[in-house]
């Protein structure tokens, strides 16, 4: 999508005007509020550990990165679905810089679209490292199992501490999941993991819900030809992180929507310095700072961040509230 653009976007009278310096204010003021969001909410982190408190934070255990939603479900099951993800957005992101080389990261969609395909070649290999652990918890617990009852059915005199031992391996055979817990991946990689998640929930949410409302029915207008690839673009991406959502049993707090702010406004940025270095269209029309109503533009799809954001948030707890209801006992998050 190129849409023919005569203002010379290099030249200081298109920078010097009130239109810019609000939204400017638009773009930077979200930007340092969401910063501060993430600051503050990482300095109460690090307080309640140096107390020793909460140090079994959910938001630091790995295995939110590859458990599923249900013990019924295997975490394979989820690393199946996560590779094939990966390697058709792989494809998919592939195919189009074949055709539109380079060119193509101008446009927020790709953006996105790469950020997603990341996420799901990251939740691959945590997959993939979630099957390893699962095994191997589910062995030690069945060894366990085997030895406490060879223990059981020969003569021994027990020792002053077996009982406590004892009750641990027996909750351990009763759920593998609980000896996981001792062997959790870094919590680095387990926050980078949750950050991707929570700006790709953001990202493509408003991503397709503005070319699918406000851009394809101007597109239309003008006889765009819509091909297999721009519906590929935005669409795929969607309904892989939803499914994905559905899977696994991650949640997202209200606070990473700053990331997601944070990534917007990055892009935003991005299209600022390019257009102060040269002359050339803007691939969306709403970004051009020309426009008479160019503020109301920048103000409201800072506005969009937060039901793009909310909508994803409600869908994943309605469907932690009626696996918990429907499927009480094997419900896990």
């Amino acid at each position: 999508m190129q849409l023919d653009d005569t203002t010379d976007t290099t030249s200081l009278s298109y920078w010097l005007n009130w239109r810019v310096y609000v939204c400017v204010v638009s773009v930077l003021l979200p930007m340092v509020l969401a910063c501060l969001t993430i600051w503050k909410r990482e300095s109460s982190r690090n307080l309640t550990f140096d107390k020793g408190e909460n140090h079994q934070d959910r938001n630091l255990c790995g295995d939110e990165a590859w458990k599923p939603c249900l013990k019924d479900i295997h975490p394979a099951c989820l690393l199946a679905f996560r590779v094939i993800s990966f390697s058709s957005l792989l494809a998919s992101l592939i195919a189009k810089i074949h055709v539109s080389g380079g060119r193509t990261f101008y446009y927020y969609t790709q953006w996105t679209f790469t950020l997603v395909t990341i996420y799901f070649g990251c939740a691959s290999m945590l997959s993939v490292y979630g099957c390893y652990m699962y095994k191997k918890s589910t062995d030690t617990a069945f060894n366990d199992n085997i030895a406490r009852i060879d223990a059981e059915q020969g003569p021994y005199m027990p020792l002053p501490h077996q009982d406590a031992a004892n009750v641990s391996r027996t909750e351990c055979v009763a759920d593998p999941h609980s000896n996981i817990q001792n062997n959790q991946i870094a919590p680095v990689w387990s926050y980078i993991f949750r950050i991707l998640f929570q700006i790709s929930a953001g990202a493509v949410m408003l991503t397709d819900c503005v070319y699918w409302i406000m851009i394809f029915p101007f597109l239309t207008l003008r006889d765009y030809d819509l091909n297999f690839m721009t519906v590929n673009m935005h669409t795929v991406n969607l309904v892989l992180l939803l499914s994905d959502a559905a899977l696994n049993c991650m949640r997202i707090p209200w606070s990473g929507m700053s990331f997601f702010v944070i990534w917007t406004g990055v892009y935003v940025i991005f299209q600022w310095i390019i257009h102060a270095c040269m002359s050339i269209w803007w691939p969306y029309p709403f970004l051009d700072l020309s426009a008479p109503y160019a503020p109301l533009w920048y103000l409201l799809m800072a506005l969009m961040h937060i039901p793009c954001y909310g909508f994803f948030l409600v869908i994943l707890e309605t469907k932690h509230y009626f696996l918990s209801k429907w499927f009480p006992s094997s419900y896990q998050s």
